[in-house]
């Protein structure tokens, strides 16, 4: 039995799901990728300020934070879930539900591997040689690597929700769903395997 599991016994997330038994599997992502276990996904931003201190907030929390950028398509924390957490929080809670009747598994199992299907390994940055930009492949950071899922994940969410006839919540169950089992028609695949592609040419 894990550390986590004797520290937190019965402690289920919305009093539904059990995060002792879920496994990061991607080597990097496993000191970045916080699944322990709490009742609510509502830390009050102690993190901010400290040092990495976000890879010490769980991982459904900070999909809740990136969710409450959910609003004009092209604005990123304005609109109508500028700022809103509870709203945020009832969305990926449902959602969570919605995945667990679809699968059958546990949902932030299926979120874990989604984010590690859409974590990208490779960018490109720009370096300037006597005036003339060039694009270099450089190699990403574990931390930027979730960052970049959660936004990949929240940007087709919000791409395929507006103006869709599909909830948000059913929308978000969708993504997760399809970048967990990886999923070419995922957006926050296509993201990524575009990236790499841009990445691999700059090599």
């Amino acid at each position: 039995m894990s550390k986590q599991a004797l520290e937190y016994p019965n402690l289920l997330l919305w009093e539904k799901w059990d995060l002792t038994g879920v496994k990061i599997n991607d080597p990097g992502l496993q000191t970045v990728i916080n699944v322990r276990p709490i009742l609510i996904p509502h830390s009050g931003g102690r993190h901010e300020h400290k040092k990495f201190g976000k890879t010490r907030i769980n991982i459904v929390e900070r999909l809740v934070n990136e969710m409450m950028h959910f609003g004009k398509k092209y604005a990123k924390n304005t609109g109508r879930m500028g700022g809103k957490k509870q709203k945020a929080m009832n969305v990926v809670k449902t959602s969570l539900s919605i995945i667990e009747l679809r699968t059958g598994q546990n949902p932030v199992q299926q979120l874990v591997k989604a984010i590690e299907n859409a974590s990208p390994n490779e960018d490109t940055t720009r370096l300037s040689y006597g005036g003339v930009v060039y694009h270099q492949s450089v190699d990403i950071s574990p931390v930027r690597r979730v960052d970049l899922a959660l936004r990949f994940i929240s940007e087709g969410v919000r791409e395929s929700a507006f103006n869709s006839p599909k909830t948000v919540e059913e929308v978000l169950a969708d993504e997760i769903i399809q970048a967990a089992a990886g999923d070419a028609n995922s957006y926050a695949v296509k993201k990524k395997n575009e990236q790499e592609r841009v990445a691999m040419a700059s090599r």
